[in-house]
């Protein structure tokens, strides 16, 4: 089992950044797929990106590639989502997300964190 705490989230205008982390209990952390998806005001839940246990292998969403890039270390536990040139319409409530099984497509996710808000400004 792993409990998953994200933190990074806050208020920024377009065109900014923001990285977020997600800090993992657990000692099998580096055998997860681990994934950040997100949710807007009213809208469904959204997968955004995802990274192999290595690090070696990374999945996005087409609305974020480019601007988005996921990253893990497992030495501290942690996996990132740096995301640059920030639009309004990446406003939402960030989730990271573990799993075990070496599919980055597959979005069944086991393990969840508590959310964290970002807010981008027009």
């Amino acid at each position: 089992q792993v409990a998953l705490v994200e933190s990074g989230g806050g208020l920024v205008q377009a065109g900014g950044s923001l990285r977020l982390s997600c800090a993992a209990s657990g000692r099998t952390f580096s055998s997860y797929t681990m994934g950040w998806f997100r949710q807007a005001s009213g809208k469904e839940r959204e997968f955004v990106a995802a990274i192999s246990w290595s690090g070696g292998r990374t999945y996005y969403v087409d609305s974020v590639k480019g601007r988005f890039t996921i990253a893990r270390d497992n030495a501290k536990n942690t996996v990132y989502l740096q995301m640059n040139s920030l639009k309004p319409e990446d406003t939402a409530v960030y989730y990271c997300a573990a799993k075990s099984g070496a599919s980055l497509i597959n979005t069944e996710y086991r393990y969840w964190g508590q959310g964290t808000q970002v807010t981008v400004s027009s």
